[in-house]
């Protein structure tokens, strides 16, 4: 897959903004509800412990904060089709991840529309705001 090409189309479908990073890496902006609108990084790397290509999709969704409900989040991915929750950059950030060899263009648009509508979700229930 031409993740890149694929960003760049789909955002035109869906009236988002899309930006190239380089051919491994590519940024999308997705409207989701109430007029907002969530930013999802796209990215294809190599896995060498089973030697095949991954795209993951992910989104910040707040800071860390002391607090967090992490048992409540992680009952919570249970219900996700294809994401979870993970911490990054001292970050709570919802990722999506499948291998890149046979997925479709169908799938990739689910993983991207999931990750943009639970991390906004998750943004305005942690923090009461939209951020990212």
């Amino acid at each position: 897959m031409d993740l890149p090409a694929f960003m760049r189309k789909y955002a035109d479908q869906i009236e988002g903004q899309y930006t190239e990073y380089d051919p491994s890496h590519s940024v999308i902006i997705v409207p989701v509800s109430g007029n907002r609108f969530q930013t999802v990084l796209g990215t294809i790397k190599k896995n060498d412990l089973y030697n095949r290509s991954l795209i993951t999709l992910s989104s910040k969704v707040c800071a860390l904060k002391p607090n967090m409900d992490f048992k409540m989040l992680l009952e919570q991915a249970a219900y996700f089709n294809y994401c979870r929750f993970v911490i990054a950059d001292s970050y709570l950030m919802v990722e999506a991840v499948n291998a890149l060899d046979g997925i479709t263009e169908n799938t990739v648009k689910e993983m991207l529309q999931e990750v943009a509508n639970l991390a906004d979700q998750y943004e305005l229930k942690l923090t009461d705001s939209d951020i990212h």
